[in-house]
């Protein structure tokens, strides 16, 4: 039976057939090429968090410099106490997501930790996520092992305005976290205050946010101070452990024994008589 190619029924099933063929051809290609995409993410991933460490590597040079730097991986709750998870496989972009949307808890969150080795010292990375004018922001920042100091931080976004708030991922807004303290001198939890741009602030606890930018900048200032305070809670533990003093080592009767080393008195006598 011939089709009329002019008719309304020819039109639809051609329609038809076109969509699932494409449609297809489409999913085949995602398919084939989303190992490829997932581990582009990956890599993507360690630049960032090795980014904070103010090291900066190629993509595929990223798996090697991560395993080499990162010595340890836990996840904290939001008390600060470690819990059972994967840190590298928590995505708190998507856990973010769906706190903002009422389908996780506030308690049910959990919170990454990468504790890294830099000249012999240990730094610790914490992501962080929040909410920029368009759409999420995210970073991660490190600090010594003082558990205060910010050493090195990375910002990024998915839609900010390029020239306003998309500069929160340029240098001109990250270096100058460096240094800069999360808690006062008496150990007190201040966060980071993001001022508003050009304010050439000198707090110990803040930084000049993007001009033109409020709306992200209070974002990032948001988030700081939401997931500072989570991480101060664990961090004060591990300040605490280091410097807790060494347990002194009792030594009993029986570690004392002359007999633990063996001289003869008689020949050692005779040795030095003359």
């Amino acid at each position: 039976m011939a089709f009329d190619k002019n008719s309304n029924q020819f039109t639809f099933i051609f329609a038809i057939i076109l969509v699932v063929v494409v449609g297809t051809l489409l999913a085949v290609t995602y398919l084939g090429l989303k190992p490829e995409h997932d581990e582009n993410v990956r890599r993507e991933k360690m630049q960032n968090i090795l980014a904070s460490l103010k090291v900066e590597v190629e993509r595929d040079a990223a798996p090697a410099k991560y395993d080499e730097m990162i010595k340890e991986t836990l996840v904290v709750d939001g008390s600060g106490k470690v819990v059972e998870g994967d840190a590298f496989e928590l995505d708190v972009l998507k856990q973010y997501k769906d706190w903002k949307a009422g389908m996780v808890k506030e308690n049910e969150l959990k919170y990454p930790v990468y504790k890294a080795n830099k000249d012999g010292k240990t730094l610790y990375v914490l992501p962080l996520v929040g909410t920029g004018l368009w759409g999420p922001i995210w970073g991660y920042v490190s600090l010594v092992d003082d558990g205060r100091t910010i050493y090195g931080s990375t910002f990024d976004h998915k839609g900010e305005t390029p020239g306003l708030g998309a500069e929160i991922a340029l240098p001109v807004f990250e270096e100058p976290f460096e240094g800069k303290t999360i808690t006062d001198e008496s150990g007190a939890f201040k966060g980071i205050t993001v001022y508003k741009g050009g304010s050439q602030t000198t707090d110990p606890h803040g930084v000049d946010g993007i001009s033109g930018g409020t709306i992200t900048s209070q974002g990032v200032d948001e988030m700081l101070k939401r997931l500072l305070a989570v991480y101060d809670q664990y961090l004060k533990t591990q300040v605490a452990a280091l410097a807790a003093p060494a347990t002194p080592v009792t030594l009993g009767a029986d570690s004392l024994r002359t007999d633990s080393i063996l001289v003869d008195t008689t020949q050692t006598a005779s040795l030095i008589t003359p």
